[in-house]
């Protein structure tokens, strides 16, 4: 199921020059400003949950879920490479499963990495703040490489579609409308941080079980689909 080479050339164009300072633009500025809040506030558990909730899990994530997500494909299919790959004898859930990989691999690296860094910049890891919104970003980095990965593969303008949906969805309605929240893999993440912190300053509208089956269900289904648009897609050409 996975392909050496679609790897490469995925790693490839998702990690140009120009995309690669798109990805590093918010982990760099979240380092930085977690610096200068340590700087002036100090040390303070509160603070760093609100910081790494806040622009971490809430904004930075699927930000860069999009870029890696959308990026994986997206561009293939836009300006019709895609037609190279699709000529090769490689399978076409092979092909899409490839791709989901790196493209959770850069969108972890580029934001759970980080997330840690920047908790133990903010408060040294007190009450596992750190490492429960650094799991956070690993486990949604998963889930919105699918969804994104989806979205490059069914619409032209995914990366808009995808901005409006973190910006919107997570950032705003994930975080501050009640009946939206079981609907955001932001929450979900969530649940699975308050498992892991045990403490009160990390908290979800959604439980535990019910957070992981939607996240694996979200993962599985956007890839099966993915899948399914990639092959009518060699179907379409072929005819």
């Amino acid at each position: 199921m996975y392909d050496p080479t679609v790897a490469r050339l995925t790693y490839r164009a998702l990690l140009g020059r120009r995309r690669a300072l798109i990805l590093g633009a918010l982990p760099l500025l979240l380092i930085a400003i977690s610096v200068v809040v340590r700087f002036l506030a100090g040390a303070d558990d509160q603070t760093a949950a609100d910081l790494l909730g806040g622009l971490a899990l809430a904004t930075m994530v699927p930000i860069i879920g999009v870029i890696a997500g959308t990026g994986a494909i997206g561009p293939e299919i836009d300006d019709g490479s895609v037609v190279y790959l699709l000529s090769k004898p490689i399978k076409r859930p092979a092909i899409i499963f490839t791709k989901l990989i790196v493209a959770i691999a850069v969108t972890m690296v580029f934001s759970a990495v980080p997330t840690l860094i920047a908790g133990f910049i903010l408060n040294g890891n007190g009450q596992q703040i750190a490492v429960a919104y650094t799991v956070a970003a690993l486990v949604a980095s998963i889930a919105y490489a699918a969804l994104f990965l989806l979205l490059g593969t069914v619409s032209r303008h995914a990366v808009v579609f995808g901005l409006v949906y973190a910006l919107v969805w997570e950032a705003l309605f994930g975080s501050l409308v009640p009946g939206a929240r079981t609907l955001s893999v932001q929450q979900w993440a969530l649940a699975v941080a308050q498992k892991v912190s045990g403490g009160d300053l990390v908290t979800s509208d959604v439980g535990l079980t019910t957070a992981t089956v939607l996240l694996v269900a979200v993962t599985v289904l956007a890839t099966w689909y993915a899948g399914q648009k990639l092959r009518s897609l060699t179907l379409a050409g072929e005819e």
